[in-house]
């Protein structure tokens, strides 16, 4: 209790520190409180429309809903601010349970529905990748916002991502592996697309830094039981176990690795950073560490108004999820004032954006080539009795 106490009165320290930074940057309207732009009126016309293909039941419902808190905020405060030209901004959201088959029925609906003026989503990238061609055959902007594998953004001069590629994640996640020293290690990934192709980058990062894949074994995104393919991979006598998985894959595997009498370090990849894989994983994936773009201890000014409004709204902490869903529609925000309410003016403001107001980035900006936000920010954490801390303070507290 008494750590809880002091770390709410330091965040609370960091925002009153931020406060004059703030008021000085003049952050835009879209992405500043409502009580910041009180001489804007809310918008009161026809409202605008995004689509949102996400999961909102199914394994990765818990993906869906912490979109729809980072959405709603950032609603909150764009509607309040004046919204796109007097029009609020809504949204439509449509249940994929993350399914390739049905995000392409999603697309299809989106793109025959002449309100949506912007996609956002999938939350996997196997499934917005299924959806791609027919978002680029009707030129209906697709944002992948959590789309990180590198061939995403191939799929056409309307297809964008505010994420950052697995090119450049896991690069970062085999520095987190070296930094701890292991030297030999073993890799459970998911047996898709995104999870191969990740495996893939990691094991050539980890030569690079003197890591070596002793062994490597795919899943199916379905797999309940692990324990085979666990006993299989100790076998190699690895130093730890590095996971790219979700939150529900990854808790079951750190779960079933600790029943069976395996206590390796595990390394997992930032997909896992969800308050559900805590409550999956209860105390067996303490220890476990990631690493992430955004953390709510954050000082920057950008970070801690953010926490401010989200914990005012919610009562709660916002993690990752739900600002890079944040920062979603107010990339969305920002191209439809620019580009209109039309489908191609929203592509073609997109490259001509600089400096979006964003809580990952500080400012945000595309790459006019790749289609992708330029600059890559990583936090590494460890998991300690249902939270999520900073692995450097930890070992500096370790070591006194």
């Amino acid at each position: 209790m008494f750590a809880t106490h002091r770390a709410g009165a330091r965040r609370k320290l960091l925002r009153r520190l931020a406060a004059p930074f703030l008021l000085s940057l003049g952050i835009a309207a879209a992405c500043v409180s409502p009580s910041a732009s009180a001489a804007t009126a809310a918008a009161t016309g026809e409202p605008l429309y995004f689509g949102v293909s996400g999961p909102l039941t199914g394994p990765n419902a818990q993906y869906g809903a912490q979109w729809k808190a980072g959405f709603d905020l950032a609603l909150d405060q764009i509607n309040a601010n004046g919204g796109i030209n007097g029009h609020p901004l809504q949204y439509v959201f449509e249940d994929s349970q993350s399914d390739p088959r049905q995000a392409v029925s999603i697309a299809q609906k989106f793109v025959a529905d002449p309100r949506i003026l912007i996609e956002l989503g999938d939350f996997s990238s196997p499934a917005s990748m299924a959806a791609s061609p027919i978002y680029q055959r009707a030129g209906l902007v697709q944002l992948g916002f959590t789309n990180s594998h590198p061939d995403f953004t191939k799929g056409g001069d309307f297809i964008w991502s505010p994420s950052v590629s697995q090119a450049d994640a896991q690069p970062l996640l085999a520095d987190l592996a070296a930094k701890q020293g292991f030297r030999h290690v073993a890799v459970l990934y998911q047996n898709t697309d995104w999870g191969r192709a990740s495996k893939d980058v990691f094991v050539k990062s980890a030569a690079a830094r003197g890591v070596e894949v002793a062994a490597a074994e795919g899943y199916q995104p379905t797999d309940q039981d692990f324990r085979a393919t666990l006993l299989r991979v100790n076998a190699a006598h690895p130093d730890a176990l590095v996971l790219i998985a979700y939150y529900a894959d990854g808790a079951q595997i750190v779960r079933q690795a600790r029943e069976s009498g395996i206590s390796l370090p595990v390394v997992a990849a930032s997909s896992v950073y969800s308050p559900k894989f805590f409550e999956l994983g209860g105390n067996a994936v303490n220890g476990v560490t990631t690493n992430t773009s955004f953390f709510p201890g954050d000082p920057r000014p950008e970070v801690q108004n953010f926490v401010h409004d989200f914990e005012a709204k919610y009562h709660r902490e916002p993690d990752a999820f739900n600002a890079f869903a944040y920062d979603a529609v107010v990339i969305a925000a920002s191209a439809l004032r620019a580009g209109g309410a039309d489908r191609r003016g929203v592509r073609d403001a997109l490259p001509k954006l600089h400096d979006i107001p964003s809580v990952v980035f500080g400012k945000a900006n595309f790459d006019p080539v790749t289609r992708r936000v330029i600059g890559v920010k990583s936090i590494n954490l460890v998991a300690r009795d249902g939270h999520w801390v900073l692995l450097d303070k930890t070992a500096a507290v370790a070591a006194k």
